[in-house]
């Protein structure tokens, strides 16, 4: 009893910065850290990295804050079991209310948990990151085998906008939090289906948008995420998926989605040590039969190193990178001047130091890698940028580093400055 009640109190301590399950007062802290990995990336919030966070050379400045990232394993029937500490069974990490009018009151879902451990399992706090959203959760202890559960009530107060919240929750026999996410749509009015998804079609099914994202992964994880789909017509549709990329599967449920109603399309990524940093998976809607290639799905994922494996020792015997200076500046330039530029570093670690890739989403971006750097050794990352297809104003180029540090998995180093017209 003793031990339940310092958990208890060091939850307590931590609700203080969040807005609690009933709407207590405050400004909201973010769950977790993340890093902006690109211009036009963002990251989910349990997608943290578990890298420290750096100050503005790159070097450690502070402690991370931790999230627990639930193993995803497939049934014998092949649908998805999500697994968090190896004791819980989460029915679903995120719940999309969808799209629907500021005037149809309070939303709610439940997010079901199953104890597949041996002891009692507590469902310690539930914290929403602002006061938009209200939680209840089973209070008494959930038994082997048995369930509980996460009520979670948006109260739709904000008017027309489109959400995503983070909600921490503290198990008592999962070491990190586990982060679901509630998302939606708020509409000034009712809007028709063809309005809601018609921003890309397959045929006669619609989707809102064909560019989903997987976040940050480590070698050998697995990351699942929904979409919401329509089918617009007034017959039942099936749909499959071909060019299916390796690493990825995507299934539709129901299906055949049944005339004029939406239906949720899964996804899952499973990283390879093939595929260092940023990549793009696609899959071709095919709809009763009919490809359409010009519908084609794209999932975005960087995956780095995975150190869950790692005992404290040899984390500590890693290599550990620390650059003079990570941002660059380049003035400002004529377009199609050529920018050259060079990272230094040395390698504070005890073992050798290697960068397993380095990727850039500007275009005209080459990175030269020092190569293997042994410990107390210094190296340098040469930047060169033809700079002929950026476009006139500021132009900041992000160069994202994937190592093998324990401690820095994820480096980013930047080039800010403006090109002019010729």
């Amino acid at each position: 009893m003793k031990k339940i009640f310092v958990i208890v109190l060091a939850v307590a301590a931590l609700s203080s910065c969040f807005r609690r399950g009933g709407g207590g007062q405050g400004e909201p802290v973010p769950a977790v850290d993340t890093v902006a990995i690109s211009p036009d990336t963002t990251l989910l919030l349990e997608d943290a990295p578990e890298e420290e966070m750096l100050d503005e050379a790159g070097n450690i400045s502070a402690d991370p804050v931790m999230a627990e990232k639930p193993v995803v394993k497939t049934s014998s029937s092949g649908e998805p079991i999500i697994v968090a500490g190896g004791v819980v069974e989460i029915d679903k990490m995120v719940y999309d209310f969808g799209d629907f009018s500021q005037n149809d009151g309070p939303k709610k879902c439940t997010f079901t948990l199953k104890n597949i451990g041996k002891d009692p399992l507590a469902i310690y706090e539930v914290l929403t990151s602002c006061g938009c959203t209200d939680a209840t959760w089973t209070r008494e202890p959930i038994l082997a085998g048995k369930t509980g559960k996460i009520t979670l009530t948006y109260k739709n107060e904000d008017g027309p906008n489109v959400f995503d919240k983070a909600i921490t929750v503290y198990l008592s026999a999962v070491k990190q939090p586990v982060i679901l996410r509630i998302r939606g749509e708020v509409h000034e009015k009712a809007r028709s289906l063809d309005e809601n998804f018609s921003a890309v079609r397959a045929g006669t099914v619609g989707f809102k948008g064909t560019e989903l994202n997987a976040g940050n992964m480590d070698q050998g994880e697995q990351r699942s995420d929904q979409a919401t789909l329509a089918n617009l017509s007034r017959r039942p549709v099936r749909i499959a998926f071909s060019e299916v990329s390796s690493g990825l599967s995507i299934s539709v449920s129901p299906n055949p989605v049944p005339a004029r109603s939406t239906a949720v399309m899964s996804f899952t990524v499973t990283a390879s040590r093939d595929k260092w940093g940023r990549n793009i998976y696609t899959a071709v809607p095919v709809v009763d039969g009919k490809a359409y290639p010009s519908a084609k799905l794209s999932v975005r994922a960087v995956t780095k190193e995975n150190f869950s494996d790692w005992t404290d020792e040899q984390k500590q015997d890693g290599s550990l990178p620390f650059f003079d200076d990570s941002t660059v500046s380049y003035g400002t330039i004529t377009r199609g001047t050529p920018i050259s530029a060079t990272f230094s570093f040395v390698n504070k670690g005890r073992s050798d130091f290697i960068c397993h890739k380095a990727d850039s989403e500007t275009p005209g971006v080459t990175v030269v890698s020092p190569g293997a750097v042994p410990p107390g050794g210094k190296g340098t990352f040469r930047v060169s940028v033809d700079t002929s297809g950026l476009p006139v104003g500021d132009n900041d180029i992000f160069i994202n580093l994937i190592t093998n540090s324990p401690s820095r998995p994820l480096v980013s180093l930047f080039l800010i400055g403006s090109v002019t017209a010729q």
